[in-house]
């Protein structure tokens, strides 16, 4: 049976340790892409800030152990698009992740840990992975389990954070017409950045609509 499992693996034994530690609200989240080799699965990363953070991103990602090199694809001032290339350790974790013919549905950092989704063929792949990582030292945290048969749409391709949100969003009336709470008491009453609460609304936003229109197109053909 196909299993999702919801992953945390502390930054200081992946990625972007350093420049996390010298940054504040700073989002960082994979772009997903479909890669066949493991060591591209990551390979290009959205950071979300304001200006005087993303401006401190160049030097900060040079000086970073966990990448070879970096390259900027997109500038929108409040977001940047990166391709980056990781040093072998980093892609080390990635092979762990993807070996046993797992997808890495969803990758972003919060705090100090980067965040999986992953999708593993069955439950016993998710298990060889944990044992393997931790026969290495490494730190993998199995904080949720989904069966794929029990929860494909339940959450919508949402991430915990992206959940909550929006859960927060619609009981404190900010989707009320006319609106009960502005975003800048509700980034306050969640105790996040407004720079933040924004870019974690439009991801949703965007995800639900994906997977809302994929539902529709599955109806549709079904029919």
């Amino acid at each position: 049976m196909s299993t999702i499992a919801e992953l945390t693996v502390p930054a200081e034994e992946f990625a972007l340790c350093q420049t996390l530690e010298a940054t504040e609200d700073l989002d960082v989240e994979i772009e997903r892409v479909v890669a066949y080799d493991p060591g591209h699965v990551m390979p290009y990363v959205w950071f979300a800030g304001d200006e005087s953070t993303l401006a401190e991103l160049d030097p900060l990602l040079e000086d970073d152990p966990s990448v070879e090199e970096y390259e900027l694809l997109t500038d929108l001032d409040d977001e940047c698009l990166y391709r980056l290339n990781w040093v072998d350790n980093v892609t080390v974790m990635i092979h762990l992740l993807t070996e046993e013919k797992a997808t890495v549905l969803d990758a972003s950092v919060e705090g100090q840990q980067w965040r999986f989704r992953v999708l593993f063929p069955e439950r016993d792949s998710l298990s060889s992975t944990y044992e393997f990582a931790t026969e290495q030292g490494l730190t993998i945290d199995i904080r949720k389990i989904h069966q794929m048969e029990d929860n494909r749409h339940s959450r919508y391709g949402l991430t915990d954070s992206q959940y909550e949100t929006l859960v927060e969003a619609l009981e404190r009336g900010y989707y009320q017409i006319p609106r009960e709470m502005d975003m800048e008491h509700l980034s306050n009453e969640l105790d996040i950045s407004h720079q933040a609460l924004s870019e974690r609304l439009r991801r949703a936003h965007r995800t639900l609509v994906e997977e809302v229109i994929d539902v529709g197109k599955e109806e549709d053909e079904s029919a």
